[in-house]
């Protein structure tokens, strides 16, 4: 079921794509988001009219499967030839439709949109599916003795930096640096996304850490230790005093006081917060998403050339 309003959309997109479409790794058509036919018939589309499905099985090569891939589009895309950030999100069905979502949705679209009101200049977001069956495996670069599942995660980030991204740059306005670059998920969600910036830092310059599941492997800390101080991806670390595993709130001070020993800057190139209220939830990161968004791009024009290694 189309969303009211999506037709512009439809336009937006083929003219964004055209041609280049044909014969590309997203050859599916492009559909305008609507009811999950596992969910639908509980909830109701929440979908704005500037989200869309970009493909219902997007070729993941590094891994050998599809996966459904959301897309968002700054209200005024169509009317504007500007280039924007743009943010890769995980378990895509969760960022923008109720109807899709397991346990609840995240409202990326209405954030935006009330922030791009308000002035801002606008993102474009690209969501890509959770396999709910693989979804550890597919988060986390290692494989975990706790749950006895993960490893395929470092082929995931390949994926989004090798294959996705690069489809996207070529198809849309895009700020291709990786000042216009971020990257974002919650739980296990938020460690590939830190794993995805300390490896490709040159890719991710901006990464969206909420409530991390840093318990996973203590990999991820060598990995912080490890990095190039020359070059640190801009990092937002929240997670709530209430999250039901205490470990995340006690790692996440861990990973923080790492980051700050390797070269990281708090407050300039790292920040960190702990709502006391927080717990490990849909709720609470769709409330913090507004303030992480902004801090992530609210050092320069996202568009402008990297200036150099920061020192």
């Amino acid at each position: 079921m189309a969303t009211p309003g999506a037709t512009p959309l439809r336009r937006i997109l083929a003219a964004a794509l055209g041609a280049a479409l044909l014969g590309s790794p997203a050859a599916a058509q492009l559909t305008v988001a609507g009811r999950d036919s596992g969910v639908a018939a509980r909830r109701p589309s929440t979908a704005g009219p500037t989200v869309s499905l970009l493909d219902t099985a997007f070729p993941m090569p590094q891994l050998g499967r599809t996966r459904r891939v959301w897309i968002y589009l700054p209200p005024d895309y169509a009317t504007s030839d500007r280039a924007y950030p743009v943010l890769y999100m995980h378990d895509g069905r969760n960022m923008f439709d109720d109807s899709t979502s397991d346990p609840a949705e995240w409202r990326v679209d209405e954030a935006l949109d009330s922030l791009h009101a308000a002035g801002d200049r606008g993102a474009i977001v690209v969501a890509v599916d959770n396999a709910p069956w693989r979804r550890i495996y597919e988060y986390s670069p290692w494989w975990s003795r706790q749950v006895h599942q993960g490893g395929q995660g470092d082929a995931y980030v390949d994926f989004l930096a090798q294959t996705l991204k690069p489809w996207m740059d070529q198809r849309f306005r895009t700020c291709p640096g990786p000042g216009g670059t971020g990257i974002m998920g919650s739980s296990m969600g938020g460690l590939i996304s830190l794993y995805a910036a300390l490896k490709y830092p040159h890719v991710f310059g901006r990464a969206g850490v909420f409530s991390p599941s840093l318990w996973v492997s203590d990999s991820v800390f060598s990995m912080a230790r490890r990095a190039n101080p020359a070059v640190r991806p801009r990092l937002y670390f929240v997670s709530g005093g209430r999250e039901s595993q205490r470990l995340i709130v006690r790692n996440q001070q861990r990973m923080i006081d790492t980051l700050a020993a390797a070269g990281w800057r708090v407050g300039t190139d790292l920040h960190a917060s702990l709502p006391e209220d927080g717990r490990h939830a849909e709720w609470f990161w769709r409330r913090e998403f507004p303030a992480a968004y902004r801090w992530l791009f609210a050092d320069g024009d996202p568009c402008a050339a990297p200036a150099g290694p920061r020192r």
